[in-house]
């Protein structure tokens, strides 16, 4: 797969291997991306709901986990052709991220059991609703202000309610 730009603020970028984007695997149970990860950028918390995931470090060092379901957090540090599993999103691995922890880029290749894993970006999903969360359930959840929940919203979208 050819490379992903990691020119936007977190430092990575994918090329997605799914159904959706290579046809091939249609009725095969599986899909790979190539992920791709800046020095000191990360792939944000997010999840898969229909997929189990494993990483398989190419090249860098990455720092990899998941919290479960009775917040425990499983995380390591990997290096080239070292691999990382993440249990299907629902129960086990609610959320999961990597960070290259290296000096130089790093390249992993995450391969699914489905042929169209689904991702669920924890941030995104909280802050960039539509149609949105109110700022006052967030602000209760997160025990902040609502004033730090629009502006981080801001981030996201225009929208602040």
């Amino acid at each position: 797969m050819k490379e992903a730009s990691t020119a936007n603020s977190l430092g990575f970028g994918v090329r997605f291997g799914d159904v959706n984007n290579f046809p091939a695997v249609n009725t095969l149970g599986l899909s790979v991306n190539r992920v791709d990860i800046a020095p000191g950028g990360n792939v944000p918390l997010h999840s898969h709901p229909r997929a189990s995931e494993a990483n398989f470090v190419l090249k860098g060092k990455v720092f990899v986990g998941f919290v479960s379901g009775s917040n425990v957090l499983y995380s390591k540090v990997l290096k080239s052709g070292e691999m990382f599993i993440v249990p299907k999103g629902l129960v086990h691995g609610l959320v999961h991220f990597l960070k290259n922890v290296g000096t130089g880029k790093a390249v992993v290749i995450a391969a699914f059991n489905s042929q169209l894993p689904g991702a669920a970006l924890l941030a995104n999903t909280l802050f960039a609703s539509n149609p949105i969360i109110p700022n006052d359930i967030l602000a209760k959840n997160f025990q902040v202000d609502e004033n730090i929940i629009a502006t981080i919203k801001s981030k996201f979208s225009n929208q602040t309610k």
